[in-house]
């Protein structure tokens, strides 16, 4: 990580734990939003209009966090407006990294190395991890969020009337119920397949792993209409996207949550075809990148060697080419 600037230690995916061994997730620092006119959003400061070409995104395919933000450039028709720029899968002893390996880029702006020196160059004295997405605006040059969360929000209304969409991930009518059960899939299943992967006491993975299939378990049995709200796909059903198409792939084997997989649950493997289905999510998912970047964390996996499967989800892909 970061401290005041400097770079501190080897890369170590466990950020922080409690007392009983639980994996804590580190909070985001940069919390600006582009708005329609620049005035302020919910946090930060103002000063972020839309405009076209102004902003450049930083992901990681491997990161479900930054492939939210993927799924909701491409849904709401940023692609033209918003560019892309893609880093290495694999970790390295200075975390992301820019470009030598298949599909991901170079640092088109700066000439980086790695993602920690957008940190650095948004904040000299920054302290923290260094993570995706990085939302940058190219011309302040500086950053303007790295919250995954916040960004598919102002993607979803910040553009509107520069391109208007059909598509609105946080409909007004059902805001509540969208509240409700974010943070549950966030807490069980999302963070829950890392803090059953990171854990560092039995307690702490039984607890996890109990979660997380909990979670699936309701999901699998409460699933009616074609998304989780029925007819309309919202921010709810990113965020359950990103993990599911993980899972059989790189949680099952990697992170122990391994009780069944997704091909096991009828309802959800239909659920997670139709969403790969809608015009551009395909184009998020590079499980290429996401299994090479899993398999590489040398915590979890020394040895670095990445198993030949799944095939369901090779077929799956396959067949919404």
């Amino acid at each position: 990580m970061l401290v005041n600037g400097k770079w501190s230690a080897d890369w170590q995916p466990v950020q922080k734990k409690d007392e009983k061994g639980r994996f804590v997730r580190q909070v985001s620092s940069f919390r600006n939003w582009i708005t329609p006119d620049g005035a302020p959003g919910p946090t930060g400061e103002g000063g972020f209009e839309a405009e076209a070409g102004r902003y450049r995104l930083y992901v990681a395919y491997i990161c479900p966090w930054a492939s939210r933000t993927l799924i909701a450039r491409k849904l709401k028709g940023l692609a033209d407006l918003i560019p892309v720029t893609v880093v290495n899968p694999v970790m390295s002893d200075q975390g992301w990294r820019f470009g030598d390996y298949p599909g991901a880029d170079e640092d088109p702006l700066f000439g980086s190395r790695h993602i920690h020196e957008l940190y650095t160059r948004a904040d000299p004295h920054f302290t923290g991890r260094a993570t995706v997405p990085v939302l940058w605006d190219m011309k302040r040059n500086v950053m303007v969020n790295n919250e995954s969360a916040d960004i598919v929000r102002m993607f979803n209304t910040a553009f509107e009337q520069l391109v208007p969409s059909d598509h609105d991930f946080y409909p007004e009518d059902l805001r509540e119920r969208i509240d409700a059960l974010n943070p549950r899939i966030y807490d069980r299943l999302n963070n829950g397949v890392y803090k059953a992967g990171f854990a560092s006491t039995q307690e702490a993975y039984d607890e996890a792993v109990a979660g997380v299939f909990s979670m699936l378990d309701e999901l699998e049995e409460e699933l009616a209409g074609p998304f989780l709200f029925g007819e309309r796909f919202t921010e709810t059903d990113i965020r359950l996207f990103v993990t599911l198409i993980r899972f059989d792939a790189a949680y099952h084997g990697l992170f122990k949550t391994n009780l069944r997989q997704i091909a096991e649950y009828p309802r959800l493997s239909a659920y997670m075809e139709r969403v790969l289905r809608l015009g551009g999510v395909r184009e998020t998912v590079n499980i290429d990148h996401i299994t090479r970047g899993y398999y590489s964390i040398k915590a979890l996996n020394p040895t670095g060697i990445r198993p030949v499967g799944p095939a369901h989800v090779e077929t799956l892909l396959g067949a919404v080419e």
